[in-house]
């Protein structure tokens, strides 16, 4: 059963990914077992795997393949979704290349190379997601544009409408003037803008010198005012409601109204109304009955109701108008002034709030269940701060704008006739029965991708068709997901599943954190920090790419390329270890330990166990941090860096192969959730012809074989030998060099001692042993305190004690000269002020490990009397 000396990751992981896919190992039928399923996030057809991807579907798939080995039927679903603005903007940069736009080639032919381009790339990010070993139900794989999810979309629009939940009207939206389209108010991703407060003289018309001073961060919309407003308390504008101002550079007459919404301590108290330009200028003007004068194009220039400023861009505008104010005596002062800013959460460009008719949903009504289900308990966040970012979200939700003015994806199943009557349905044909009339025309937008996701965990099992895999996959289980989709998908999923299944779409949304570098700063392209998930599986293996996202895992994860070392390492020893195990066992291998004996085997067998209880724990629990790092201190330090230490002189004996190989068995088990290339393919070496250990079953967990006491006694004994083994590097004493060690302990302590002498003496290379219940002579001698136990090394034969302590103390002033000096530096204000955080806290750092040095230095020179 000899495995190859090298561990080839490359040939492994292409090796299983294969053999999975192809033994459809992973696909999931209803039967009789329970379900346990999970939809993953859909990623965009335009997506290629970075390391969120990564870290995201690596959490996934360690609990599918742990509740697959627990008995579940277990599917997860997974799918590409189309991606709206962001497809069409791929295709519209290739078509600008060959010297055309989308308009050139028309609505047809739009979609016929939007098709074509999804055909060629969509799959690109779900074959890599196989090379990192996604154990999804790949033959179900959905898309979001398929005939009968786009069916599910189309059922979903035309029975919100006749409940009145969609409508379409006027209102201030969110544009791209890059993308031409709306957005809703989750696409438009606030960022923090140093601009500018423009103060700004509106003359009385009966007044010209005098007048009221209002202040806007964009001056280019003031084109468009039809007001001035104020606060009806504020004493200051009490003789100036009613009257009529004159509006700079337009010659317009706009009123002086009163309104409760005007801030009197913000600014002059006095606010420039524009309500085709502003949401609350919108609201204002409704309540008013202000005109809208819409002063923009829809790709941000100046429209005919801009004057002579007609075809500037917005920005290029702002910059004109400013100077004309101050040309006629109209501009008072600029100010500097921080402010958030919307931009496309796409292209990046400033998005601009315009009066524009949409489409809406009314999201109120369908929050009302979405919102009782996490205050009750029905669905659970991990971490649990997270439910308060998704109440806060949906107690204050606002309704979506689901239309968007692009040709890539679902149109809007919405029909006009000539007389501009409106008729929704699941297709023409049903249009045309609806209004009675042959000649109809379909509305041109298309709606909001996440319109379509946010069906993703029924419409993927078939829904609206009553199908038995709706009936027996839904509702799911758990969703994983990042934080900054909360309120476009998870909220959102929630809401429809209430809505069109009548229950929940899954019990535990687990948040998981942001990958950033090792300097905090999250990860993409444009800080040029990103790491290619792609590249660590070439250079360490897939293996080696999720154990160390899940090793370093928390809130959020820190990582450079060395941490991948990590992963790499431990699947090398793994491999090691199984190598050595298997090299070793003559008969044929158990599948688990046979009942322990002496107090090594309980020791191992116990921790085995013990480590499985807490594993699957944690896994349950959403801890997988945890339960990588219990596996990892199971295997590297009790198993291979102890057992198969304290083992190598025994192989002889059968039960300790046995014990061996059983030990191993359980473990690589228990580790392939979250390592499954070298564990399949340790696996098939040492059980030839069984099946792939994917298939296998979780090991039961043995509670009898659990045995605290023996944890506690070899620990005793380990301590004891850590001992020595420290004294000898303290005291440079070579590792092959005998020594003599005595030692003293109470009762039980000392009877555990004399009961392990050989080991002990073995594995710390002890010529003689004296062990007693008398207090041992620490005269010249280096010392340790282990518990129960306390240990003495004679140094008269193995130094020149004399020239030892000149050494150390030479090393202590020199250490002791260092640390003051560093002390020094980080005393020192204007290095504090100066210096770049992380060098700060790199010297602290310095600084501490100075000082521990320095007292264990001073501690081994006190030891020398």
């Amino acid at each position: 059963m000899d495995l190859p000396k090298r561990y080839d990751f490359k040939s492994a992981d292409a090796k299983w990914a294969k053999y999975w896919e192809d033994e459809n190992c992973f696909h999931a039928e209803p039967s009789d077992k329970k379900p346990y399923v999970i939809t993953i996030p859909p990623p965009n057809v335009t997506g290629i795997l970075h390391m969120g991807h990564a870290l995201n579907n690596t959490l996934q798939d360690i609990i599918m393949r742990y509740k697959r080995m627990k008995g579940f039927e277990a599917c997860w679903m997974p799918g590409t979704d189309h991606a709206g603005i962001a497809t069409q903007n791929v295709v519209e940069k290739q078509l600008h290349k060959e010297g055309t736009d989308r308009h050139h080639l028309g609505r047809e032919k739009m979609l016929e190379r939007l098709w074509s381009w999804k055909q060629q790339y969509g799959d690109t990010i779900i074959n890599q997601l196989k090379k990192i070993g996604a154990s999804c139900d790949w033959p179900r794989t959905a898309f979001t544009m398929d005939d009968n999810y786009s069916l599910a979309v189309r059922k979903v629009f035309v029975e919100l409408y006749n409940k009145d939940l969609i409508y379409r009207g006027e209102r201030i939206i969110n544009w791209c003037p890059r993308c031409h389209t709306a957005l809703s108010d989750e696409e438009s991703e606030h960022q923090e803008t140093q601009g500018a407060l423009t103060h700004i003289r509106y003359p009385f018309k009966d007044d010209p010198d005098n007048g009221i001073i209002v202040a806007t961060t964009r001056p280019e919309t003031m084109l468009g005012d039809t007001a001035v407003a104020v606060n009806p308390a504020d004493p200051r504008y009490q003789g100036a409601i009613g009257k009529t101002l004159i509006l700079p550079l337009m010659h317009r007459e706009i009123p002086v109204i009163p309104d409760e919404f005007v801030d009197p301590e913000f600014g002059t108290g006095a606010v420039k109304v524009t309500p085709a330009h502003d949401p609350n200028d919108f609201e204002m003007g409704r309540r008013h009955d202000l005109a809208h004068i819409n002063v923009m194009n829809e790709d941000g220039t100046m429209n005919e109701h801009a004057g002579h400023y007609e075809g500037r861009d917005r920005f290029d505008a702002r910059k004109d108008i400013v100077e004309d104010l101050k040309k006629h005596g109209f501009f008072v002062k600029r100010e500097d002034h921080t402010h958030a800013v919307g931009h496309c959460y796409r292209c990046h460009s400033v998005v601009e709030p315009y009066l524009s008719k949409q489409w809406f949903v009314r999201m109120e009504p369908l929050a009302r269940p979405a919102i009782a289900a996490v205050q009750n308990g029905d669905i659970k966040f991990h971490p649990a701060r997270w439910e308060k970012v998704y109440m806060n979200w949906m107690e204050n939700i606002r309704d979506w704008c689901i239309s968007r003015q692009i040709w890539w994806g679902h149109r809007i199943p919405v029909w006009y006739d000539e007389e501009g009557n409106q008729y929704a349905a699941l297709d023409e044909e049903e249009a045309m029965t609806i209004s009675g009339k042959n000649t109809l025309r379909q509305d041109e937008d298309v709606l909001d991708t996440w319109f379509s996701s946010w069906l993703w965990p029924f419409a993927t099992f078939g829904w609206p068709r009553d199908e038995a895999d709706l009936k027996f996959f839904y509702p799911g289980d758990a969703l994983f997901t990042a934080s900054e989709i909360i309120f476009f998908w998870v909220a959102r999923m929630i809401m429809a599943g209430y809505e069109f299944m009548g229950d929940l779409p899954f019990r535990d949304v687990y948040i998981h954190g942001t990958v950033r570098d090792d300097k905090g700063r999250k990860m993409s392209k444009s800080l040029g920090n990103a790491i290619d998930p792609l590249e660590i599986v070439e250079e360490y293996g897939g293996d080696a790419l999720r154990f160390s996202l899940i090793h370093n895992s928390g809130q959020d994860l820190y990582i450079s390329k060395d941490n991948f070392e990590v992963g790499r390492n431990f699947a090398n020893k793994i491999w090691n270890a199984s190598r050595l195990v298997l090299m070793n066992v003559k008969e044929d291998p158990q599948t688990e330990p046979p009942e322990p004996a002496d107090l090594v085997s309980r020791w191992i067998v116990s921790r085995l166990y013990q480590t499985l209880h807490d594993v699957s724990h944690a896994i349950e629990t959403y801890h997988y941090s945890e339960a990588e790092n219990l596996i990892y201190d199971f295997f590297w330090n009790n198993y291979c860096d102890w057992y198969l230490e304290i083992i190598k002189d025994r192989w002889d004996d059968p039960m300790v192969q046995q014990t061996a190989v059983g030990i191993l068995s359980v473990a690589l088990t228990m580790m392939h959730p979250f390592i499954p290339f070298v564990t399949e393919e340790i696996w098939e070496h040492l059980y030839k012809g069984q099946g792939p250990l994917c298939r296998e079953n979780w090991p039961v967990c043995h509670r009898k074989w659990i045995d605290t006491d023996a944890e506690t006694e070899m620990q005793t004994v380990i301590d004891a030998i850590v001992a020595v083994r420290n004294i000898r590097s303290t005291w440079n004493i070579g590792p092959k060099e005998q020594i003599t060690v005595n030692a003293t302990a109470a009762d039980g302590a000392l009877q555990l001692l004399e009961q392990n002498a050989a080991m002990i003496k073995a594995r710390a290379n002890i010529g003689q042993l004296n062990l007693g219940s008398d207090d041992v002579d620490t005269q010249n001698c280096a010392s340790a305190i282990v518990g129960k136990v306390k240990i003495a090394v004679p140094l008269g034969d193995l130094i020149d004690i004399g020239a030892e302590k000149q050494r150390l103390t030479k090393k202590i002033a020199e250490l002791q000269k260092a640390h003051d000096s560093l002390e020094k530096r980080l005393g020192n204000e204007n290095f504090l002020a100066k210096a770049p955080a992380d060098v700060v806290e790199k010297e602290k750092e310095r600084l501490a490990a100075l000082a521990h040095e320095l007292t264990e230095q001073k501690s081994v020179l006190e030891n020398l009397g």
